[in-house]
């Protein structure tokens, strides 16, 4: 049987959890995402390399239109975490497509420094993964992160992913060092190793 294209793929560009409006970044949210990543970049700079550089309003606002673009093409399906009301970015997350014949797709995910501990990444993903299981079809998400890492694994092990191993020596730190990897994964429910998705997504 033929894939259908993922770009004549229609669904949803947002949807809820119980506190987040989860969407699809838009032209003119640079500047928002500029001030939640400059609240959070320490943190950020420890894990992730596209922090490394100095930001501003305008890498900020580029991501927000490339990202628009690769959500429309399904190139990439980046996602922005604001509370339910608009009024404040809490974070940004994403699926990543790995293999659409599959489909297999890939949860990444930073929490604004405001925020963090409070439970939003997990009920973000949570979130994401069901939306990626109606509307997507997927058989199979998978998160990792640095070993090292030890609130992203929380995040992932509380979203109901399994940790199915760890790579040695699988990619270069941002300081370029050699890291080990943690690989979460999560089925869809009926499938072998799976969870049923704790926090279901509202209707847009």
């Amino acid at each position: 049987m033929m894939m259908t294209p993922p770009i004549l793929l229609d669904f949803p560009d947002h949807f809820e959890t119980d506190r987040l409006l989860i969407r699809a970044p838009r032209p003119g949210d640079g500047a928002a995402v500029h001030e939640a990543v400059c609240e959070t970049l320490d943190a950020l700079r420890q894990w992730l390399p596209w922090a490394l550089p100095e930001p501003s309003v305008a890498i900020s606002e580029e991501f927000a239109r490339r990202g628009a673009a690769n959500f429309i093409t399904r190139d990439d399906l980046p996602l922005l975490l604001w509370l339910r009301d608009g009024s404040m970015l809490v974070g940004a997350s994403g699926l990543h497509p790995r293999d659409w014949t599959v489909p297999w797709f890939e949860i990444g995910y930073w929490c604004r420094a405001r925020f963090e501990g409070q439970g939003y990444i997990s009920e973000a993903v949570r979130g994401i993964s069901q939306f990626a299981f109606e509307y997507l079809s997927a058989r199979r998400l998978e998160i990792r992160c640095d070993a090292r890492n030890e609130r992203s694994a929380r995040a992932a092990e509380r979203a109901g992913f399994q940790l199915e191993g760890r790579l040695h020596s699988h990619m270069l730190d941002t300081r370029g060092y050699l890291r080990d990897s943690l690989v979460f994964a999560y089925l869809p429910a009926g499938e072998e190793n799976s969870s049923p998705v704790a926090e279901g997504r509202r209707q847009p």
